[in-house]
């Protein structure tokens, strides 16, 4: 035994050693990204490159050979970057509120920890911050693989004049939380509509006889659940210590693989990868084949369409704006060239930008 500690002491005392060259290297690290920052401020030259963190994250993966996991060293290089960030200039980031939400956690898995996050009442408000210059960058939810599309965000892309710099995939994971970790204590179940429906059918099996109720967002729920023992809230397992609340039952989506895909918006167009996704609305006037003739310059050109989805044209009776997702960047020479044939034909066309797909 006493060899065994022996060894195992020996090993401890080479990690210290590891871990100070670490930080001292982190240290050197951190100095020259203050030089690089009053090298940006002398060109008036943006302090986040979004673009140059994505080159880190694949040279580093690309090269990694373990045993340290790739998805580990995405976060362990995300919060090295979010805090040397912070050094050069703090970035303000509006979102879809409150704290402890799902769009609050897809800001920290983009942002990191050191962004200061400003959380907002509605997806109008975050769109109103960044455009007036109070936010950096703004975080709003887009789509959901089991109840869809968020409206509201693709209306506020008609009028507004900001860009998609980024997407953030969330896997949906929920939980039911309240205040004395008693299921018996348990006579209302509050939660945002979406999250509610899909736990519908865990809650039919388990809480036969609650009440559900719909609240604007998870933390709210939660918040309703510190103050009301008689109320639990199906909300991120995140909520749990910020609100003070037990843990009664992970996982109780109905549908596993629940993914919830939010978009980072801001002022700047964002600059070519190895990998981006380009988003357009364009607007077409209701005749036979329309469609079909507006998704030709695509399909001739080969450029694969991941999503599709109308809204109607609130300016004009029976008119709809189509929103695109589609492979490539605003660069590509045949997404020029599909865009430019298409601009012929629309009523409408609005490119909101072009940006690295998630990873």
């Amino acid at each position: 035994m006493k060899n065994k500690l022996s060894q195992i002491e020996a090993l401890r005392c080479r990690i210290d050693a590891i871990d100070l060259r670490i930080l001292n290297l982190l240290n050197s690290r951190t100095r020259l990204v203050i030089d690089i920052g009053k090298a940006k401020s002398k060109e008036n030259r943006d302090f986040y490159a979004p673009d140059r963190e994505r080159q880190i994250y694949e040279r580093l993966t690309e090269r990694n050979n373990g045993p340290f996991p790739n998805t580990a060293l995405k976060h362990v290089f995300r919060e090295i970057m979010s805090a040397s960030l912070s050094l050069e200039k703090p970035i303000r980031i509006a979102f879809l509120g409150p704290m402890a939400t799902f769009t609050h956690q897809a800001c920290i898995k983009y942002f990191g920890l050191s962004g200061e996050f400003v959380p907002k009442k509605d997806v109008a408000d975050v769109f109103d911050d960044v455009e007036k210059g109070r936010a950096d960058f703004g975080v709003v939810p887009i789509e959901n693989t089991i109840e869809g599309v968020v409206s509201h965000t693709l209306d506020m892309f008609v009028s507004s004049q900001l860009r998609i710099c980024a997407e953030v995939m969330i896997e949906v994971s929920l939980a039911l939380l309240n205040k004395t970790g008693r299921v018996s204590d348990i006579e209302k179940v509050c939660s945002h509509p979406n999250p509610l429906a899909q736990s519908r059918l865990w809650l039919k099996n388990n809480l036969p006889d609650a009440v559900l109720f719909d609240v604007s967002s998870t933390a709210q729920a939660a918040q309703m659940a510190s103050e009301d023992s008689s109320i639990a809230a199906v909300a991120s397992l995140a909520a749990a210590p910020l609100y003070d609340l037990r843990v009664l039952e992970k996982n109780i989506e109905d549908i596993s693989n629940n993914y919830t895909r939010f978009l980072v918006i801001g002022k700047k167009a964002g600059k070519k990868t190895r990998e981006d996704k380009t988003s357009l609305m364009f607007a077409i006037n209701d005749a036979p084949g329309a469609l079909y003739s507006m998704l030709k310059p695509f399909a001739k050109r080969n450029i694969n369409l991941t999503k599709i989805e109308s809204r109607p044209l609130k300016t004009k009776a029976w008119e709809y704006v189509f929103y695109v997702d589609l492979d490539g960047h605003i660069t590509d020479r045949k997404v020029k060239e599909a865009l430019c044939e298409l601009e012929g034909l629309c009523s409408f066309i609005k490119v909101l930008g072009s940006y690295p797909k998630s990873i």
